[in-house]
């Protein structure tokens, strides 16, 4: 029987509320997240496009486990359109496809940004990452093929007009739930307006339970990042010299407790005796004049760090999750 291997990387756990740069990818960004701390895993929560900056909370180690709890999260944007052409992409990427010498007032944005507040009908951009027959929208659009895509609800929370710099564009806030376009909302209001929008930029400033407060830059983990060890010189034996152990220390201050992730659970502390019986995967009775009679998803602390996610039923909390680093 082949032995497995030993995991690579550092067993650090946490979240780094990462401020993308533009021009950087989701996936380049973690990347380079988890190289900075040699960590064992990573992941994120929620795409950012390239061409959009700011909050992409990223997961390592077990904190990865909490990922969908905040992929669920609220967002907030903040965002710019630019009125009088329709892009490819719905966006600075694309190619112009239609435009418009119409600029619409002040009043008339307001009015249309109105509509968009509540569950609404929204059409994914053609450019865009949804799976249609298996394939990623994207694909077939960078291939000449147009597709039509489904319809999906989405809920826009609040759509706020924030300034005009001049006629040709007007900046946005909107809070909305997951799986919320923005370029689509450009699109759409464009097309409302009888003047075709686009998005000219775009910054992520919250992901719940994460806000702008929880930012840490890419400059800031460079800076705290503890650098390797010099290479050896010509003829030096690595065995001759001493072990140098990399202090992490800073680096691991800016990341974020895992628990932060699950406020939106009910979460019970547990004494040392039953942390130690649900670590091993049994059911434990909550005690406690104000602990949970029932919830479909609850999570227990011990010493105020993780210990697990599960059901309580009838008092009683039956671990479906496990976290091991504390």
């Amino acid at each position: 029987m082949a032995r497995r291997g030993k995991k690579k990387g550092r067993p650090v756990s946490g979240w780094v509320i990462f401020d993308k740069p533009k021009g950087m990818g989701s996936t380049e960004a973690v990347s380079k997240i988890k190289w900075l701390f040699n960590a064992e895993k990573a992941g994120h929560a929620g795409t950012l496009d390239p061409l959009a900056s700011g909050m992409l909370p990223i997961a390592l180690g077990e904190a990865t486990k909490t990922v969908p709890y905040v992929m669920d999260g609220t967002k907030v944007y903040r965002f710019r359109v630019g009125w009088g052409e329709q892009r490819s992409t719905d966006d600075m990427e694309g190619v112009v496809t239609h435009s418009s010498d119409k600029r619409p007032s002040r009043d008339e944005i307001l009015a249309a940004a109105a509509k968009y507040v509540g569950v609404i009908s929204q059409v994914p951009p053609q450019f865009s990452a949804i799976k249609i027959d298996g394939e990623r929208a994207y694909d077939l659009a960078r291939s000449g093929e147009s597709v039509e895509i489904p319809s999906r609800e989405v809920e826009i929370d609040s759509l706020d007009l924030v300034e005009m710099p001049d006629e040709h564009f007007a900046e946005f806030e909107v809070v909305c739930s997951k799986g919320t376009y923005v370029r689509s909302l450009a699109r759409d209001m464009g097309l409302d307006l009888g003047c075709y929008g686009y998005i000219a930029e775009l910054r992520r400033i919250e992901v719940s339970p994460f806000i702008a407060e929880d930012f840490v830059t890419l400059t800031e983990l460079e800076q705290a990042w503890p650098p390797l060890p010099p290479k050896p010189e010509e003829g030096e034996e690595v065995e001759d010299r001493p072990f140098i152990v990399r202090d992490f220390s800073a680096l691991d201050a800016l990341v974020i407790d895992t628990l932060a992730a699950l406020e939106c659970l009910p979460q019970v502390p547990l004494s040392d005796d039953q942390a130690h019986r649900v670590r091993l995967g049994n059911p434990v009775i909550l005690r406690g004049r104000d602990a949970p009679l029932e919830a479909d998803e609850a999570c227990v602390t011990t010493k105020g760090k993780l210990l697990a996610i599960g059901l309580i039923e009838q008092g009683q909390f039956k671990p479906k999750r496990v976290f091991t680093s504390l």
